[in-house]
């Protein structure tokens, strides 16, 4: 199937998958039911389309576009980036395919790009300052970065970041974005000191409630009065031992698309507040009210909402901790593979604040799951490495199904999760298609 074929299909799936079912293969959605609509003519149709059969269909969701059918982007050129396939040029933000995910810790060649301004050009670390300020700060300093290296402890973490929009596009109806698949999310090591460190000993008053950031790249509209972004965390969240305030990423100076020469790294929650170009950071006596802070801007209802509504601000949540989520890394979506071999399955999970307790893998559409190995983290905020591997019964098409619970019995959701405004927090099951042979 052509690229044009899977780019439409994707297009009328993101409109009504339920009605696209029934346009592309004939298959009846009215059941309540999920399972067992694809039949006769309908599983004809879908199976003349994959070019082979689906041993397991009847088990088949409704409404679930194939992962077959995945459309595909060419990836442009970045510099110091390898395979990323832009999604914006202005601002940058580009995601990395999941199979180029697959190392235990994220070459700084494969994290994602995630702008809301225009980075700063002609960098000089030597003369780069943070000034560390706000109310409830007893005494306001700036510090250069070799006076940070020389006042506090270098510390270095793997660290996990996420975009809060990553899973965006798989919404119905669609949010309003960046249309983000799922490679969104990174987990390199950082280093740097802690930011409780540098907060502590500028004094950080009893009063103090939050913790906000300000970065030196510039709104996309050219106004210097303007801030692209300026976010931040709760106290409790700043004085976490891995919070950072990080100049290197893998041992190398920070790239330039991911906040050379000075970034917040605040793991766990959503990438947005881990501020980057950091330039000032400010510890508040109220919750910060940068730009974005604010609902709708990285926010979810507090109640669940029917797909589509108009959601008031007054109802809305700012997004905490992110949800359970794995990633399948290895097979590549869409390989032929040998029925005569088994195939070796990995990837990574995580938990936003929690751990992960265990990863499970379906290849019949999720009607069976089998546990598999799950590594503990480095540290903790990092993610889980797991392995596992399946024998599949007969020729056909499959679908390997990744699903993580994490250590308070949270697990992922087969399919999309509650619709929201901005498709924020998707942690559905990833797929990936394997055609047996």
């Amino acid at each position: 199937m052509n690229k044009n074929k899977k780019a439409g299909i994707n297009k009328l799936y993101s409109k009504d998958p339920l009605k696209a079912d029934q346009i592309l293969w004939g298959r009846q959605s009215h059941r309540v039911s999920r399972r067992g609509f694809l039949k006769n003519s309908g599983l004809m149709a879908m199976s003349t389309a994959l070019g082979m059969a689906i041993p397991f269909s009847r088990f088949m969701p409704a409404g679930l576009i194939p992962a077959a059918f995945a459309a595909e982007s060419s990836p442009l050129e970045i510099e110091g980036k390898e395979g990323l396939i832009v999604l914006n040029d202005r601002p940058l933000n580009a995601e990395t395919p999941a199979h180029l995910l697959d190392d235990d810790i994220t070459p700084n060649r494969y994290m994602f790009i995630r702008n809301n301004g225009i980075p700063p050009i002609n960098v000089n670390p030597d003369t780069w300052s943070l000034e560390i300020s706000g109310e409830s700060v007893e005494r306001p300093t700036s510090f250069s970065i070799a006076e940070l290296k020389q006042n506090f402890e270098e510390v270095t973490l793997q660290l996990q970041l996420e975009c809060g929009g990553n899973g965006r596009s798989e919404f119905t109806p669609a949010a309003s974005g960046n249309q983000w698949t799922l490679g969104a999310v990174g987990c390199p090591t950082f280093t740097g000191v802690r930011l409780r460190d540098v907060l502590n000993y500028c004094g950080v008053l009893s009063d103090a409630e939050y913790v906000g950031y300000y970065g030196a790249d510039t709104h996309i509209s050219g106004d210097a009065s303007r801030d692209p972004i300026s976010r931040g965390v709760p106290i409790g969240k700043a004085l976490e031992r891995e919070s950072l305030i990080a100049w290197q990423m893998n041992g190398e100076d920070i790239p330039p698309q991911n906040g050379y020469p000075l970034r917040m790294v605040c793991a766990g929650w959503p990438g947005s507040v881990s501020g980057k170009w950091l330039n000032r950071i400010v510890v508040r006596n109220q919750v910060h009210d940068g730009e974005k802070m604010a609902a709708p801007s990285y926010s979810v209802p507090i109640n669940s909402v029917a797909p589509g509504s108009r959601v008031p601000n007054e109802d809305m949540r700012t997004i905490e901790s992110m949800p359970v989520k794995s990633l399948v890394t290895f097979p590549q979506s869409g390989i032929t593979h040998d029925i005569r071999e088994r195939l070796v399955v990995r990837g990574h999970a995580w938990a936003g604040d929690n751990q992960v307790s265990g990863v499970f893998i379906s290849i019949d559409f999720g009607a069976t799951w089998l546990p598999s190995a799950v590594q503990p983290a480095s540290n903790r905020l990092a993610w889980q490495n797991w392995q596992s591997w399946v024998q599949f019964p007969e020729p056909g098409y499959y679908e390997i199904w990744a699903r993580a619970m994490d250590d308070r019995g949270r697990s992922q959701p087969m399919v999309v999760p509650g619709w929201n405004p901005r498709g924020y927090l998707n942690n559905a099951c990833h797929r990936v298609a394997v055609q047996v042979v």
